[in-house]
C-alpha cells in the first residue's frame, strides 16, 4: 500500500471529526471520547462509556489502513475502575456494537479523510 492510500488530513482534523460525529452514530445516553494517539500518527483512540447502572467503560485503538477502511483494536473494558473479562455474552455483545459503530463513524467521514 502506498503512503498516498492514508488518509490526507492531519490527526488533529481527524480527532475534530470523529469527536463531532461519533456522538451521533451511538446511542444518545453513551458518552465517547477522542484523542490522538500519540504513539501512532495513523490512529486515534476511542473511549466509550456505556449508558446505564452498567458502569462499562471500552476503550479502542483505530488505525487507518486507508482513506476509507479502519482497523478496530479493543485496548480495554473495565466496570467501574475494574478491568473485566471481556468474554461474556453481554460485553462481547456491547464490543460488536461498537466496533460496528466505530466502522461506520469512518464511513460516514470519508468525504475528510478522501479530500
Amino acid at each position: 500500500m502506498s503512503k498516498s492510500d492514508k488518509p490526507s488530513v492531519d490527526q488533529v482534523e481527524i480527532v475534530s471529526e470523529w469527536m463531532r460525529v461519533m456522538p451521533t452514530i451511538l446511542q444518545p445516553a453513551d458518552q465517547t471520547r477522542v484523542w490522538a494517539d500519540e504513539g501512532d500518527a495513523d490512529a486515534i483512540r476511542v473511549h466509550i462509556m456505556t449508558a446505564g447502572h452498567t458502569g462499562y467503560s471500552f476503550d479502542f485503538k483505530v488505525t487507518y489502513v486507508d482513506a476509507r477502511e479502519v482497523k478496530v483494536e479493543l485496548t480495554d473494558v473495565q466496570q467501574g475502575t475494574t478491568h473485566i473479562d471481556e468474554r461474556s455474552d453481554v460485553v462481547q455483545t456491547l464490543i460488536d456494537d461498537y466496533v460496528r459503530h466505530i466502522h461506520e463513524c469512518a464511513q460516514a467521514l470519508q468525504k475528510v479523510t478522501n479530500a
